[in-house]
């Protein structure tokens, strides 16, 4: 029987499954596989690693087939060296690599025709038109795009933090929880870490957001309602391709399955006519549909 392997590679995470007979044995959680330019041997470091435990539940060193969709490989360079890299590391007999989107396109619909839209350290919409043709809106980084996303969210909640500080802004319960978010001590401090983040560890300050957002923080509040706007606002140039008759949007990226952002963004869509899926999107899922393929 045919053992198969599925990873999605996110920028903040590396989830890979292993699965035989489309029945899920074994699942692992690693660090971020994204693909950044120049970095492709420590994605593809990454991605393996938690291959091989995730293979290594199941008493198995290697797959027949693997799929793995990434963030960052929309190019033949990055494509070609990642599939390179991961070749030589011997835990598949065969290897395939495409986006995060084609994995989140296929676990939500299959090969039909729908709208993804992702928000995790990142942000983009997709859709697939009944043609096979794709149509994006965002996703183009945290300098240019990633609107309502988790580094949006994290960015956002600094600058609110920071204005409460000088009497800008109103007093916040994120000025506390964004420094234990952060692991601070002292406001100097936070700036001072501010400076030299990474994306991903500003995309971590969502949760404490979110949190208090749950809490009734009115200043988290009006940020995570900005981002769901932000959100709704990549699907909505989507719509008209579909003539009036948008399937259910489905999401993915580990933040739209949390409130109050979740019902924020089902309100968003509503007023411009579409709906929401109520099921979290598992893109590792369609990555093994993928590879049961190949």
């Amino acid at each position: 029987m045919t053992l198969v392997v599925g990873v999605d590679a996110g920028g903040t995470k590396t989830v890979a499954a292993v699965a035989q007979q489309g029945k899920e044995l074994a699942r692992e959680t690693g660090p971020a596989g994204t693909v950044r330019p120049g970095r492709v041997l420590a994605s593809a470091t990454a991605i393996a690693s938690t291959v091989r435990q995730a293979l290594a539940r199941v008493g198995k060193i290697r797959a027949e087939k693997m799929v793995v969709g990434a963030a960052g490989v929309g190019r033949d360079e990055e494509r070609k060296a990642l599939h390179a890299a991961l070749r030589a590391e011997g835990i598949a007999s065969m290897v395939h690599i495409t986006t995060d989107i084609e994995i989140a396109l296929e676990a939500a619909y299959g090969k039909g025709p729908g709208i993804v839209l992702l928000a995790g350290t990142g942000s983009f919409a997709i859709a697939r038109l009944a043609d096979g043709s794709l149509k994006r809106q965002g996703g183009y980084g945290w300098q240019m795009g990633d609107e309502g996303s988790g580094y949006a969210l994290g960015r956002s909640a600094l600058t609110a933090v920071g204005r409460a500080f000088d009497g800008r802004g109103p007093d916040t319960a994120l000025s506390a929880a964004i420094l234990e978010g952060a692991r601070l001590g002292t406001f100097n401090e936070l700036v001072r870490w501010s400076v030299t983040a990474l994306p991903t560890e500003v995309a971590g300050l969502a949760l404490p957001v979110l949190r208090l957002a749950r809490e009734g923080d009115p200043v988290a509040i009006e940020l995570v309602e900005q981002s769901a706007h932000d959100l709704a606002a990549l699907v909505i140039p989507l719509l008209d391709s579909f003539g009036g008759n948008a399937p259910p949007v489905a999401t993915a990226g580990g933040l739209l399955d949390q409130e109050p952002l979740k019902g924020f963004a089902k309100r968003a869509l509503e007023a411009h006519k579409a709906t929401m899926r109520d099921d979290a999107l598992d893109p590792v899922t369609g990555a093994i549909q993928l590879a049961s393929a190949l």
